[in-house]
């Protein structure tokens, strides 16, 4: 039995919320719900004119990474932080939860990542995100050692927009093959798939045995208007695709086998941020268990469900308890 279930390679960024109201928006010139990438100057100038503020860690695998290990599973962690207030912050949540953090905070370079969270009484979220340090992701930091044997290892997307971002999961992908570990991978959004398309595709299948996206993700992967036609392409492609669809739930592919997965109802959506997350979390620890698709995307199912109605994108260890 593999030592590590679940590794992540991904962004290591630390959010920092913040409630705001929308003249604080209006005031510092950011457009509401947007996600804006910063600078280092412009986010010095925006935590300045915040309020109490409180800090947690995140970044799309990241989180995932932490709701296996909240719900049992055995994880590892490679991803880039300044030896700083909030690098240490980001290695300690971590490490809480039982995760191998395989990094040790960088001495050199630019602060860690954060994204500020501004959020308007509505409950909605406005995010200005400065990359840091998360940037100096290279291939020297993909190594046998650090890389090991995980049974699934689980790369982002938006790491390819990193200068050395392709290199590095170039060399994580011949680390997998040589450990005979599936390799999987987060598609992150529409517009990194629209950027990165080529490359995604190419690995897809090949040395990616396993895809999760949602929809929008999915149809511009192939370049489809529609669902079932996006569908109808996931079925040809060598790979298990686990494709999230909000309040319609999720289908998951595997060649010919599709599981359809219908969403559990929800009161109230408190914060929608990190349902996917918490879903690929649920799905993998499920898997890496020897349950079924079925039951992996129920459970998933159930983790976004939980998750929705907490502030916060990570998934609480009694999370899935809650949900009947």
């Amino acid at each position: 039995m593999s030592a590590i279930q679940v590794l992540g390679i991904s962004n290591a960024i630390v959010d920092v919320l913040t409630h705001v109201d929308d003249q604080f928006l209006t005031r510092v010139g950011v457009p509401r719900r947007s996600m804006v990438l910063i600078d280092e100057q412009r986010a010095e100038e925006l935590y300045r004119q915040m309020g109490p503020t409180t800090e947690m860690s995140g970044g799309s695998v990241a989180n995932t990474i932490a709701g296996i290990a909240n719900l049992g599973g055995r994880t590892a962690y490679i991803g880039r932080v300044f030896d700083d207030q909030l690098g240490r912050i980001f290695v300690h949540d971590m490490q809480s939860l039982g995760v191998d953090v395989r990094l040790v905070p960088a001495k050199g370079g630019p602060p860690t990542a954060r994204s500020y969270i501004l959020i308007t009484p509505d409950g909605e979220r406005t995010m200005q995100t400065y990359l840091g340090n998360c940037t100096t992701l290279a291939p020297e930091h993909i190594t046998p050692q650090t890389f090991g044997q995980p049974e699934i290892a689980l790369l982002e997307g938006y790491v390819w927009d990193l200068p050395q971002g392709p290199a590095a999961l170039a060399k994580a992908l011949e680390l997998g093959q040589r450990a005979g570990t599936i390799m999987a991978f987060s598609l992150s959004d529409a517009e990194c798939v629209k950027r990165h398309r080529p490359a995604f595709a190419a690995a897809i299948g090949k040395e990616v045995r396993m895809v999760f996206a949602n929809e929008t993700e999915v149809m511009s992967l192939f370049e489809v208007t529609s669902f079932e036609a996006a569908v109808q392409r996931a079925v040809k492609v060598d790979a298990l695709f686990a494709i999230t669809r909000s309040e319609k739930g999720s289908v998951i592919v595997s060649g010919q086998e599709r599981v359809v997965q219908e969403a559990y109802p929800v009161a109230k959506v408190v914060d929608a941020t990190g349902a996917g997350d918490a879903y690929t979390a649920a799905f993998l620890y499920a898997k890496t268990n020897g349950r079924s698709l079925k039951d992996c995307a129920d459970l998933g199912s159930r983790a976004a469900t939980a998750v929705i109605q907490q502030v916060g994108a990570r998934l609480e260890k009694d999370a899935l308890y809650r949900i009947s």
